[in-house]
């Protein structure tokens, strides 16, 4: 293998020499002990760390990676609408689908490992390293990758040698295994680290989503914290023992994490060349994904990419010792070059669902309405359609709560992804109102293809009562000048059950006829402690009730009303007498006590 490496340097060293500079600027925010070469690749010094994993215990068992380096210029942060060719380019960029799958799998480590601190940016890295983001995001829908990619059978011919482990069922290899999918796990290895990443029941190393979680449920084994930078550099290299792997995939992190911005699904840069030495496709087979026993050509009976060739690391006696100059047998002479077949062209692959979608339709009800707090009664609902109006099934629709509001959908997300069904139709998840009264919008688009965007208008109203009940005694009375004894204490209730944070208006009125504020008698205090006849912005507590400030009386006599109203039309009144206090009767002059004369 350091033959490979060593030659693909030489290679590459007159077209890195720039980027070695930019190279070595990098490495100085990197992890300790990590410095750049000459050829402007990361090295790390002779203490740095290794792996123990033997290539069966190892990701994906040592198999060749992609060894492009990231663009001389950090990327920069850019807007996801428009064409690609707005927002940067494409290398600097990740597919929309790859990069919703590294980032819900670090929003499940964060809940499943906190310890583990796994960042998106080394999923995408390693993703890049690995399959070139999915060969540049060619994934359908649900994130399965459109062809399988099946790296070169590992038969100890200048790779690892590992003996079939899955009778086939996942490299289509009965002999070998191969590493597959986007994140390149061996079978042995998918084994036992498979994850569900996109909840259909089942665990793909060809879905990015279920191939992204598990890489970073092993990537965050062993207890590893990858704020560490050791133990970050210990989960690489358990994930492909080689430095110069580790230097790559802590490149492209570095690179991530300045700042990197999404891309539609198909539209990625394709890596140029790999650790063996070859180019893009060499080794890497995709399509039906059935595996060939010999060769190394990655065991895929579906198309390749132009130029691909099988690397032949080990010369074979019966190969001629000049490629391309056959001999005449017993003579040793040249022999005229036999005709040859025109190579066929490269399948290309077809348009996927996502190509033919020209617009989005609303495919439910309009105008939705929530009262605070509540979950909307009715989910928001897109249709993708061709430009002729013909359903579009498997199709990843986003639906983005946008607008002044803290509406959010289930589980607290502003952004949700879903697929389209047969009929073409994404259901959005349970949408619950927050305490923010107003409109807002969910806006719908397609992952992976710039159409316009669909906006669903939402509206959240104020929490409402039907009831107010009375919880102190429905009279009060007070002195002139005096302060009334007991407080006002309320019940709201909604359908006879109790409603909390409902907001509650209380009105001194000039009758129970006339809701008009009165200018004397019974008042509040403000802040100042100034009078006042109206108080807002009351609300019930979790059990309903509402307790009123201390109400005082002014020196008019009189009888009173307290007026309490609620959003939904409940009211309540009290009734507050102000008088004199009633002397105390004299028994002495009761006639039931006078003597009888």
């Amino acid at each position: 293998m350091a033959a490979h490496f060593d030659r693909r340097l030489r290679k590459a060293a007159v077209t890195t020499t720039v980027a070695a500079v930019a190279v070595a600027a990098l490495s100085a925010s990197q992890a300790p002990n990590v410095t750049a070469d000459g050829n402007g690749r990361q090295t790390t010094a002779d203490n740095a760390p290794t792996s123990d994993a033997s290539s069966q215990e190892s990701a994906t068992g040592n198999s060749p990676y992609y060894t492009d380096l990231p663009p001389l210029d950090s990327p920069s942060p850019a807007p996801t609408i428009g064409t690609p060719s707005s927002r940067g380019p494409s290398e600097a960029g990740i597919p929309a689908t790859v990069l919703d799958a590294y980032k819900k799998a670090e929003a499940e480590l964060l809940q499943s490992k906190p310890g583990c601190n796994l960042p998106w940016q080394l999923l995408a890295a390693i993703g890049k390293v690995e399959s070139g983001q999915a060969r540049g995001g060619r994934v359908d829908a649900d994130g399965t990758t459109i062809g399988k990619i099946i790296g070169p059978q590992l038969d100890g011919n200048g790779f690892a040698l590992i003996k079939d482990t899955d009778n086939g069922v996942y490299d289509g290899n009965s002999s070998y295994d191969n590493a597959v999918g986007p994140m390149q796990f061996i079978p042995s290895t998918w084994a036992w680290a498979a994850r569900d990443g996109n909840g259909d029941g089942k665990a793909d190393p060809n879905n990015v989503y279920d191939a992204a979680l598990a890489a970073g449920h092993y990537l965050c084994r062993n207890n590893w914290d990858l704020s560490d930078q050791g133990d970050l550099a210990s989960a690489i290299l358990s994930y492909n023992n080689s430095q110069d792997y580790l230097s790559t995939v802590l490149s492209w992190l570095e690179h991530y994490r300045k700042g990197t911005h999404e891309i539609p699904d198909g539209t990625g840069s394709l890596p140029g060349s790999r650790s063996d030495g070859t180019g893009y496709g060499t080794g890497y087979g995709y399509g039906s994904g059935s595996g060939s026993p010999t060769g190394g050509s990655g065991g895929s009976t579906g198309p390749r990419t132009p130029g691909a060739a099988s690397p032949d690391p080990k010369p074979s006696p019966h190969k001629p010792s000049q490629p391309g100059k056959p001999t005449t047998p017993g003579t040793g002479s040249p022999s005229p070059k036999p005709p040859t077949d025109p190579e066929p062209p490269a399948e290309t692959p077809g348009p996927t669902p996502t190509d033919t979608v020209d617009h989005l339709e609303n495919a439910g009800a309009t105008g939705l309405t929530a009262m605070a707090g509540d979950t909307f009664t009715e989910k928001i609902s897109t249709r993708a359609e061709t430009e002729d109006g013909k359903a579009v099934g498997k199709v990843r629709i986003r639906f983005t709560v946008v607008g002044d509001t803290d509406a959010a959908f289930t589980g607290g997300e502003k952004v949700a992804a879903v697929a389209t069904d047969a009929s073409g139709v994404a259901v959005a998840p349970a949408l619950k109102a927050g305490e923010k009264t107003g409109g807002f919008t969910v806006r719908a688009t397609v992952i992976g293809r710039s159409v316009k965007a669909l906006d669903h208008k939402a509206t959240v109203t104020e929490r409402v009562a039907d009831a107010l009940e009375s919880i102190t005694d429905t009279t009060l009375t007070c002195t002139p000048g005096g302060e009334f004894a007991d407080r006002v204490e309320v019940k709201a209730t909604r359908k006879g059950e109790a409603a909390d944070k409902v907001a509650v208006t209380a009105t001194l009125v000039k009758s129970v006829l006339d809701p008009t504020e009165n200018d004397k008698g019974p008042y509040f205090k403000d802040a100042d402690d100034k009078p006042v006849r109206t108080l807002t912005g009351l609300k019930t507590d979790a059990k309903g009730l509402l307790k009123l400030p201390e109400l005082y009386a002014d020196d008019t006599e009189g009888t009173y009303v307290l007026r309490l109203t609620t959003a939904g039309g409940a009211v309540r009144d009290i009734t507050l007498n102000v008088a004199e206090a009633q002397p105390a009767p004299d028994p002495s002059e009761d006639p039931a006590t006078e003597p009888e004369a």
